[in-house]
């Protein structure tokens, strides 16, 4: 998911190169409570129902969810449909992107989806921007799932060479009725990490 205008390199590496020329904080949370002298399961949680409705099409299943992540943030300048790209994202999804800085610092930016839509809107309303997935990895259990998604961005779909590539980690989970985006969390190839030839297999 590139548009970082510090990155550019995908959907998840453009905004890779947004981030990374700007500065990249990292935050966490500390836990202060102490653990309970008698540990419980905590009840499993369902994730609220979305602001946005996704359309039935784009979430039925983990191909046409990841598909649709694509195809939102693809196209020519102009402005993006963001309620169908936030309508993909569970409650608290969580958008990364990872580089590096000059100095040899590895550094990330965690956004909300509203928050990639807010830094990534402009960009895309004034650049042409086309990512898509030419290999993928998933694996999964009950109902959550992990997929390496190797990707490649161009700035006009008949490009004959992608200006950017990388991989994007997307966890999702099922509810039992759709899937859902967790995370995203990317890094875009550069001379140091070059994408792994088992991570370029051609999908059948």
């Amino acid at each position: 998911m590139k548009p970082f205008h510090a990155f550019p390199k995908s959907i998840f590496e453009l905004l890779l190169v947004i981030a990374i020329a700007g500065a990249f904080t990292i935050t966490g949370r500390a836990q202060s409570a102490a653990p309970s002298a008698t540990p419980q399961a905590a009840a499993p949680t369902q994730p609220a129902p979305s602001t946005v409705a996704a359309k039935p099409a784009d979430a039925v299943t983990m191909d046409s969810t990841l598909a649709a992540l694509y195809d939102v943030i693809s196209g020519p300048a102009g402005k993006r449909d963001w309620d169908r790209f936030r309508s993909l994202f569970a409650p608290g999804a969580r958008l990364i992107a990872n580089g590096v800085r000059p100095t040899g610092e590895v550094v990330s930016r965690v956004m909300t989806a509203d928050d990639y839509a807010q830094r990534n809107g402009p960009y895309f309303e004034q650049n042409g921007f086309f990512e898509r997935e030419v290999s993928r990895q998933v694996d999964k259990f009950g109902n959550i799932a992990h997929v390496f998604s190797t990707y490649e961005s161009r700035h006009a779909k008949d490009d004959a060479k992608p200006f950017a590539r990388g991989i994007n980690s997307i966890q999702l989970m099922n509810d039992g009725k759709r899937w859902w985006i967790v995370t995203v969390f990317w890094q875009g190839e550069d001379e140091k990490n070059p994408i792994p030839a088992q991570y370029l297999r051609t999908r059948n």
